[in-house]
């Protein structure tokens, strides 16, 4: 234990004792038992980070997030009906258009799945995490806990001890599942705290694609969602996973994600963060064969004192292997992003080739962009390259486009999107592209109205 985790730290709710109650109240396996309660050791030995690390430098989490004052998640019982959800949930779906399998979790629960009968018939699992323990207790043991473990900081240490609900998605080998699975998880009990976790595991020459929407509306006491993701992809499989962040205001959220990629593999991760007060995505891709591709996709918009930050890695473990970053955000009012990237290439990684670029668009004299990418190389045969930008809207396009009849908020809009065109532009499904677009007029529509 480190000198300062003997300070005392007013952890609330979040006991050793509520591990065991959670745990017992689930009659989960004693390999899981044992699997929260190590976590729980490390969350509780592990300081809450200062700004003297430099991954925590220009997000005082200290200050922003207050353990004891939160409570547990709430359980919501199962709902039958879309219409039987909250209102501005059931909204959202509406919106979501046609989909062929979808799970809903409000709080610390799963309250409707659905799996049509021919994805059941090809050996294809959505459920949630909990019940895939019970049901499939071999593979989700492989598989849990693989991806992101304790070691990988505090807060992924507390996801560990106390996740609950959770979305548990199988793909068997030679499976392609055509319609993205959609997933929504909503947070609806204010001053609250929620622990969503996330496992997909794609065997071999698999396809699969699930959209993750976390939403809530605005909240009036500070709220907590912590989360974390693992992804598995076996040799020749090809995922794409995009996670749509709209939370209320009087959320700070913190996710922890990992992406690990077999031999000839694919994967695709589009990361879009509209809402909360407070965000921190730590993203990491571990490229372990050859042949491996990852491409790592962010859009984000600050507005009033919205802060985001992405920490990212592309662990190059392999040879031959490949990926591509690609963040953008646009800051208006007083918002602040923060980004902090890392290309790194192990000795035996030879022949790699990775990129990593973050522009920001600042649209006020209030924001604010941190832009922190950096290599590290420990091989001779290599094609890796960063970027950074940080640059203020373009008068002159805004006033072209002013004088062409176009009013101040479309034209607006027109130099945001052509802004954001070159990330929305590589999402394959052409659908969720448009809803993207959608959310993102709406944010910026609302930003515009003062919301």
């Amino acid at each position: 234990m480190s000198d300062n985790s003997a300070v005392a730290e007013d952890l609330g709710v979040f006991t050793a004792d509520q591990v065991e109650i959670l745990s017992a109240q689930r009659v989960e396996p004693e390999w899981l038992r044992t699997q929260r309660k190590d976590a729980y050791r490390s969350f509780a030995d592990t300081p809450m980070p200062d700004n003297r690390p430099e991954e925590w430098r220009y997000t005082p989490i200290r200050d922003l997030l207050d353990l004891g004052a939160l409570t547990m998640g709430e359980e919501s019982a199962p709902i039958p009906t879309v219409e039987a959800l909250p209102a501005s949930l059931a909204r959202y779906i509406g919106t979501a258009g046609a989909t062929g399998a979808r799970i809903v979790q409000i709080g610390s629960s799963v309250v409707q799945r659905t799996l049509p009968e021919e994805l059941s018939a090809q050996g294809v699992i959505l459920t949630s995490l909990e019940q895939a323990v019970r049901d499939y207790p071999e593979l989700v043991q492989k598989h849990l806990g693989s991806a992101v473990t304790s070691d990988d900081g505090k807060f992924a240490a507390q996801n560990a001890a106390f996740w609950t609900g959770g979305t548990f998605l199988y793909v068997p080998a030679n499976v392609r599942v055509e319609a993205p699975v959609r997933a929504f998880r909503w947070l609806n009990s204010a001053g609250g705290s929620t622990f969503g976790r996330t496992l997909i595991i794609a065997e071999e020459f698999s396809e699969i694609a699930l959209v993750d929407e976390l939403a809530s509306d605005d909240l009036v006491a500070k709220t907590y969602s912590n989360g974390a993701t693992e992804i598995i992809s076996g040799e020749g499989a090809k995922v794409t996973y995009v996670a749509l962040q709209r939370f209320g205001r009087g959320v700070t959220h913190l996710t922890t994600d990992r992406l690990v990629s077999g031999r000839d593999a694919k994967i695709t991760t589009v990361y879009v963060a509209l809402g909360s007060d407070v965000t921190r995505a730590d993203i990491q891709c571990r490229l372990k064969a050859p042949g491996a591709h990852v491409d790592m996709l962010g859009l984000y918009i600050a507005e009033g004192t919205q802060h985001f930050d992405h920490e990212t890695l592309q662990d190059h473990i392999a040879p031959h292997a490949s990926s591509n970053l690609l963040f953008k955000g646009a800051l208006m009012d007083k918002g602040r992003s923060v980004f902090r990237g890392l290309i790194r290439v192990h000795p035996k990684a030879q022949r790699t080739d990775a990129y990593q670029t973050n522009r920001n668009l600042i649209l006020s004299p209030g924001a604010r962009a941190d832009s922190l990418p950096n290599l590290e190389i420990a091989a001779d045969d290599v094609r890796c390259s960063h970027a950074a930008t940080v640059g203020q809207l373009d008068v002159e396009e805004l006033f072209y486009l002013q004088s062409r009849g176009i009013g101040y908020t479309e034209a607006m809009r027109l130099v945001i999107f052509g802004f954001f065109g070159e990330v929305l532009e590589q999402l394959e499904l052409t659908d969720i592209r448009r809803e993207l677009v959608k959310a993102i007029e709406t944010k910026l529509y609302s930003a515009r109205a003062g919301k």
